[in-house]
């Protein structure tokens, strides 16, 4: 089976983690090949998981929670607790943030801000902004 075929009859969990470690890798300036050899896998590995076309094993999952200074449960994060439901855009939409530079900066930022009313106000900001844009979101 192709990763696309795999990526495709994957589970949402399973490419709702491999969107949260790919952000998480992001965040903390790693390359795929960097995570790879800490993990002892190859970068390749890396991709099939960020995509979602392998599933990673919890062994795996706690090296690279270790690895990427995070808790497990932050690869879990967002989900809705009652079934396991995940919004199907949500991982594409989190990969498509941290593969811009901006995003990135953002995501790495945002949680330095230990103030929530802050962090509400930054969101809220950036709310108004979007809908200032209109339904192109400021595309020219």
């Amino acid at each position: 089976m192709n990763d696309r075929l795999a990526a495709e009859q994957a589970h949402p969990v399973d490419l709702y983690v491999g969107a949260r470690l790919r952000i998480r890798r992001k965040m903390m300036g790693l390359s795929q090949t960097q995570v790879a050899d800490a993990l002892g896998i190859t970068f390749q590995q890396i991709q099939k998981y960020e995509r979602g076309a392998n599933r990673i094993s919890a062994s795996k999952l706690y090296d690279a929670a270790k690895l990427l200074q995070a808790p497990v449960s932050y690869f879990f994060e967002g989900l809705d607790e009652t079934d396991g439901g995940v919004d199907d855009g949500f991982a594409q939409r989190m990969t498509e943030f941290v593969s811009t530079p901006e995003g990135l900066e953002l995501a790495s930022l945002f949680p330095r801000l230990a103030d929530r009313r802050l962090r509400r106000r930054v969101v809220d900001l950036v709310r108004a902004m979007v809908d200032d844009d209109g339904p192109d979101n400021g595309a020219a």
